[in-house]
């Protein structure tokens, strides 16, 4: 017997699409105007609701960036770890969350141009924990380059990995320009070389 449409798990369903639905206006909304160039009516009208409807999902705007910005950096932290958990070794691992960032990158260049721009705008807790699921992520890459480069200093493969965050996430202003079917292949190659991994091949 299938689910009508009156029943909580689809009101359930429903309010959670719409949920998502209101993150990812939010996304383009924010990357196009800025967080303080968007109102709560914008966002509504994004979705088909009215300025008022978008409280039944959030507290406010600064709780639509707060879902935003902490929600990608826990899918990107519990991504990673997938990864790593499910290749034996290392190189395949590094490689593995190469193309991992890749995919993130280019599927999501609003929200990296959001946090770039409007990170600070954030409540000082919610901020805290965007800046601490950062550190988790980095740690994990630190990891996996410690075991392909174990004659490196910790902090130097630090910096290898920061800056190879910073090569990937330059998708907002590289996607514009060129299809990511060619971007793609280009980024992981750069981004395997700055890792002193490009003559690296995986198991």
């Amino acid at each position: 017997m299938g689910v009508l449409p009156s029943s909580p798990t689809a009101r359930s369903q429903a309010k959670a699409d719409r949920r998502q639905a209101l993150l990812g206006a939010a996304a383009t909304l924010f990357a196009r105007s800025g967080y303080n160039g968007v109102s709560i009516e914008d966002l509504g009208a994004a979705v088909g609701v009215s300025g008022p409807a978008v409280y039944r999902h959030f507290s406010g705007k600064p709780a639509v960036l707060a879902a935003l910005l902490v929600e990608v950096s826990e899918t990107l932290v519990a991504g990673g770890q997938a990864v790593v958990a499910g290749t034996p070794d290392a190189a395949g691992a590094l490689h593995a969350l190469v193309r991992f960032h890749t995919d993130f990158a280019l599927s999501h260049p609003n929200v990296i141009r959001v946090q770039d721009r409007d990170l600070d705008s954030l409540a000082a807790p919610d901020r805290h924990q965007v800046r601490a699921l950062q550190r988790t992520y980095v740690e994990l890459w630190v990891s996996v380059l410690g075991q392909v480069h174990p004659e490196v200093d910790a902090q130097l493969l630090r910096i290898r990995a920061q800056a190879t965050f910073g090569l990937l996430n330059s998708t907002p202003h590289t996607l514009p320009a060129s299809p990511s079917g060619k971007v793609r292949p280009l980024l992981e190659e750069m981004a395997l070389a700055a890792l002193g991994a490009g003559g690296l091949a995986p198991a």
